[in-house]
This record gives structure tokens, C-alpha cells and sequence, in this order.
């Protein structure tokens, strides 16, 4: 009898199955998010929690399969870096925004410029 690929084994750290249900999880969780806001079934009170959620649910998908983040010995170092790159992360993201915000509140309105 042939043993199929999985059958008692775990998936492994870089493995081909290993990065093909990385990649399916991934893919499924990024057409689940746009299907939900392009049909815009839910109201945004429901969507824009259930993006984000799926989004960490992603994150934490790609961290784990792609990156192998707490499957070594000593994950000191990895964990270090990981936490320095999402403070860099949260910072240009909530800095864009900040300064996007800010750019659209000190504009002039366009009646002014017209006049």
C-alpha cells in the first residue's frame, strides 16, 4: 500500500506541503476579505472587524509557514526581530494615516480657490 505524503508526519519547516497550505490558507483569507467588502453583504460596523481579524488570522498563517517563526531552538533573535518589524510596520502605517489625515484637514476647500 502507498503511504499518502502527510500520513503521520506533521508539516514540516520547509516542506513543499508545508508552503502549499501556507500558500491555500493565505489565498483563501485574502478572496474571503476582498469577496466580502466587493459584494458588501455586512454593514462596515461588521466588515471592518472581520478584515482586520482575518488579516491577523493571515498574519499569523504567513508568520508560522513562511517565516518559521517558534519552531527553532532558541527563537530569541527571530522573536526580536519579528517585534521590531511590526513596530516599524504599525509606525508607517499609523503615520501615513496620521499624515494623511492631516494633509486633507489643512487643505483649503476648493469654493476658496475658485472665487
Amino acid at each position: 500500500m502507498s503511504e499518502s505524503p502527510l500520513e503521520g508526519k506533521s508539516l514540516g519547516e520547509g516542506s513543499f506541503e508545508s508552503y502549499l497550505f501556507g500558500f491555500i490558507a493565505s489565498l483563501l483569507l485574502t478572496l474571503t476579505s476582498f469577496f466580502l467588502v466587493s459584494e458588501q453583504l455586512l454593514t462596515t460596523n461588521f466588515v471592518d472587524p472581520l478584515i482586520i481579524g482575518l488579516a491577523v488570522i493571515q498574519m499569523v498563517a504567513q508568520v508560522v509557514f513562511f517565516l518559521h517563526l517558534g519552531n527553532e531552538s532558541s527563537p530569541r533573535w527571530n522573536l526580536q526581530l519579528f517585534l521590531f518589524m511590526m513596530m516599524v510596520v504599525v509606525i508607517v502605517v499609523f503615520g501615513s494615516i496620521w499624515i494623511m489625515n492631516h494633509l486633507n484637514y489643512n487643505t483649503m476647500p476648493m469654493e476658496r480657490t475658485m472665487k
